[in-house]
């Protein structure tokens, strides 16, 4: 009996192992790879200037002001630029305090409906998820316009809860629903000044939703509370206004084309098919996918039974629901759009996993087995993927064998373990073994990986050239057509509005060669080159040599 573990010592192993993974999978390595892609460098740069100018009412990119998203991520991330040294921190910290934001949310909802286990399963699951992790390491609003949703949801799940309308062995004593209904106006305000008015579209749609299945108007006009209202309004209105006041073209810029064009119109020319969400979903779920599927039968069991009009899980369900349906008829798609369903789809697979548990061994072990198996098809996966990445250096071919092998081998083992603890017939077991896994992947990954590919998916390496091979007079000029990911890059690591076009008659030392700037530099003469520095695929610095170029005749 002294060597079985107390339920307070499981507690504080249970806290320790989610503290880990926690701190592994969303704040470990945030530098280990430069901003990378058109929009990383593009929000970073906004943050940074608004921290260095003082301006923190207007976002300007390269000078001009820009409407594209509101204000939120740009404050959040400026002020981290005002205190740290590192770029990728600052851009990055806000969406990792987010995705803790988001899962911290979960499991106090967890906790409060299901109990500890649901809450511990939650901490586990959602951080863990490929796309949390993605997106928590990602210089966007994304995260904070999840987070805060994740908030609301909370907050209101706690007033449908007050009022009585959930099916409960303890009927609530305190009716007092006035605190978050006060938390409920400030989290959509906040969500509002994340990623705009679509905010309240999904919340109000996901309760709207919940009131015409269940009859529950009482409880959703409930959500209209004065209180709620007057917060909301306290957080999101005044910047809204300020920046409209100073910006008259403010509201046609922000809410017509980047809000209402985006999603009626392609003319962003982010058109995927109606199913694409679907696909996000259950990529971003790897590798607990098999978990929603157990969370779907549970669903159409409690719709059988009739339970679900006072299921807090259907409530739950709503917030993902609702999104889900919203943004597939979108006619604008990206992949962060469906971030703010993953808090409450992990917090509904972690109920359908503490569920099964004992009444339905059997469900467990196929869900484990199932997961093992997308272990080992991660390592496969990880491994192609590998594969894909074009060698910049002849010597690299061999790093890129070990890394490859060293994938597929983690998937592997990781996937047998977890079939064989699920076999076992035990299921906490799995969930830690594909809970450390997942952490130790992403420890890895910033330390052996991420650095390696440096060079192929960011141009900070390119810029550290670029700084080293400039005097403190010149000037890298661009030539022929500069890839975006690496033209934003550059403009922010080289702390730069633009970088010059090359023309004829200029005599610089350096330029800056994109997909056709060979052919256009024979064109004028410039036959002997050299590079000094590169970001392939996508474009190189090449030395020019002296004297002067040709001037036109």
């Amino acid at each position: 009996m002294g060597d079985k573990p107390t339920p307070s010592r499981k507690n504080i192993l249970a806290a320790l192992l989610a503290i880990a993974v926690l701190a592994i999978c969303l704040f470990s390595g945030l530098s280990a790879i430069g901003l990378v892609g058109p929009d990383e460098p593009r929000y970073a740069w906004i943050a940074r200037n608004m921290a260095h100018s003082g301006n923190w009412i207007t976002p300007f990119l390269y000078g001009l002001p820009w409407f594209e998203k509101p204000i939120l991520y740009y404050w959040s991330a400026g002020f981290f630029f005002r205190f740290l040294h590192s770029p990728e921190w600052a851009a990055r910290l806000p969406s990792s305090f987010a995705a803790l934001v988001s899962a911290l949310a979960m499991a106090w909802l967890a906790l409060r409906r299901y109990g500890a286990a649901t809450a511990w399963a939650v901490l586990l699951i959602f951080p863990t998820s490929v796309g949390v992790i993605a997106f928590a390491r990602a210089a966007s609003p994304d995260m904070l316009f999840t987070a805060s949703l994740a908030i609301a949801l909370l907050c209101a799940a706690i007033v449908v809860e007050k009022r009585g309308y959930f099916a409960t062995e303890n009927p609530p004593i305190v009716s007092n629903d006035k605190l978050a209904l006060v938390f409920l106006g400030v989290s959509l305000g906040l969500a509002t000044l994340a990623k705009g008015p679509a905010a309240v579209i999904l919340a109000g749609g996901s309760v709207l939703l919940w009131a015409l299945a269940t009859r529950n108007w009482k409880a959703a006009f409930r959500m209209l509370h004065p209180l709620a209202i007057l917060f909301f309004c306290i957080v999101a209105l005044p910047w809204y206004i300020l920046c409209a006041y100073f910006n008259p073209d403010f509201f046609h810029t922000f809410i017509v084309l980047h809000n209402f064009e985006r999603y009626l119109t392609p003319v962003f020319q982010h058109r995927q098919p109606f199913w694409f969400f679907a696909l996000i979903i259950l990529l971003g779920l790897l590798p607990w996918t098999a978990l929603l599927v157990g969370a779907a039968f549970d669903g159409r069991r409690i719709f059988r039974s009739g339970t679900w009009r006072t299921s807090s899980g259907f409530f739950i369900a709503c917030w993902a629901i609702f999104p889900f349906l919203f943004f597939s008829f979108s006619q604008s798609k990206l992949p962060g759009y469906i971030l703010p369903v993953f808090p409450s789809l992990a917090l509904l697979m972690a109920r359908s996993f503490v569920c099964a548990i004992e009444p339905a061994p059997g469900k467990t072990q196929w869900i484990g087995v199932a997961t093992g198996t997308m272990w080992a098809l991660l390592g496969v996966a990880g491994a192609i993927g590998f594969h894909l990445l074009p060698p910049y250096e002849p010597p690299y071919q061999h790093g890129i064998n070990q890394l490859a092998l060293a994938a597929l081998l983690i998937g592997l083992v990781t996937g047998l373990a977890v079939e064989f603890a699920s076999l076992a017939r035990k299921p906490w077991l799995m969930l830690v073994i594909s809970a450390l896994a997942s952490a130790m992947l992403v420890g890895v990954a910033t330390v052996r990986v991420l650095p390696h590919i440096d060079a192929l998916v960011s141009p900070r390496p390119l810029a550290r050239d670029i700084h080293k091979i400039l005097s403190a007079n010149e000037t890298v000029y661009a030539v022929g057509d500069i890839n975006r990911d690496c033209d934003y890059g550059l403009r922010f690591y080289l702390d730069e509005n633009a970088i010059p076009q090359f023309h004829r008659g200029e005599t610089p030392s350096y330029v800056l060669v994109g997909s056709d700037g060979d052919m256009l530099l024979n064109d004028v003469g410039l036959i002997r080159r050299k590079i000094v520095a590169k970001f392939l695929p996508y474009c190189w610095v090449e030395s020019l040599p002296k004297p002067t170029i040709p001037a036109y005749k």
